[in-house]
């Protein structure tokens, strides 16, 4: 299904606040997962923080349920001393929302959510900067010090700046499957997506942070079939390299034998399968383990 992502733009917004998300969602479009992307603002032109000026739509495009709305942050010292937004614009944030769409901001953008209402009630975050003047102006949200971005009915916020791409990855993860997201890492040369909450937990993203692109070829076959048989003459037929080589690369690039890294993924995804009610035997056999038995053996060394 296709969606729509509009950018909400103001005067003095970061450019990487905005490119950044921009090209997550391009590059997702790239690899055949359909992004459309839109840029609205409250005159034909605004320019970046950066100096750069930008043109815009000033008519807001038809938006679904599946439809994104992302607000960039801007520059400057205070929340307080930031553009001025329009009520239909506000408007549009929270009909958007109403209708079952995903809101979304960056760095001071948050603020603007704020504006519309949509941060009440909800966990939110911003930049390290401004977090206690967002609490202050927002006192009916409960704002998140020292994440990268958090999520709560549809709202989503980050901290600010780079942290954008990893809200979008986020994003992407969630609707097309974390093995999408790390493609699109990789093709961004974004070596290891970050999560919002929590340190980074996922293993299918925390060995990406390396350059050798056999070993990111036989991830990436590794990430989309780690509940079936991967003989190594196979992967490393698939990649073409030799057993050996692939061995070899693939330890010095992640630390782990391909072997390992495909228990390492099937061991999480279990975890989460318990976690969620389901029985050691049933998770085992759902992430591919013939028998429980390897699988409780997993658990005690990691436990």
């Amino acid at each position: 299904m296709s969606s729509h992502v509009v950018f909400f733009l103001v005067p003095g917004v970061h450019l990487l606040d905005l490119a950044g998300p921009a090209q997550v969602f391009s590059t997702a479009a790239d690899f055949g997962h359909p992004y459309t992307l839109s840029y609205v603002a409250e005159q034909p032109q605004v320019t970046s923080a950066q100096g750069l000026p930008l043109a815009a739509e000033l008519d807001w495009p038809e938006l679904g349920p599946e439809d994104l709305i992302v607000v960039p942050g801007w520059r400057a010292l205070r929340l307080a001393h930031g553009p001025a937004i329009g009520a239909t614009a506000l408007r549009a944030f929270r009909d958007h929302h109403v209708r079952g769409g995903t809101v979304a901001s960056v760095c001071a953008g948050a603020d603007a959510l704020g504006r519309a209402g949509l941060l009440d009630g909800r966990h939110c975050t911003t930049h390290h900067d401004v977090q206690d003047e967002l609490a202050l102006r927002h006192p009916k949200a409960t704002v998140v010090r020292d994440v990268l971005f958090t999520t709560d009915d549809r709202v989503i916020t980050s901290a600010g700046i780079a942290s954008g791409i990893d809200l979008a990855l986020h994003i992407v993860a969630t609707r097309h499957g974390p093995a999408v997201a790390a493609q699109i890492a990789r093709d961004m040369v974004v070596y290891a997506r970050r999560n919002g909450h929590e340190p980074q937990t996922s293993a299918m993203l925390r060995h990406r942070s390396h350059l050798d692109d056999t070993v990111h070829r036989a991830q990436d076959l590794i990430d989309t079939r780690f509940d079936e048989a991967l003989p190594l003459p196979a992967l490393a037929s698939a990649v073409g390299v030799s057993e050996r080589t692939l061995t070899r690369l693939f330890s010095r690039a992640t630390g782990l034998t391909p072997l390992r890294y495909q228990q390492t993924l099937r061991l999480e995804r279990a975890e989460h399968l318990i976690s969620h009610g389901t029985t050691i035997d049933a998770a085992a056999r759902t992430v591919g383990f013939e028998d429980a038995r390897m699988l409780r053996r997993l658990r005690a060394r990691t436990s």
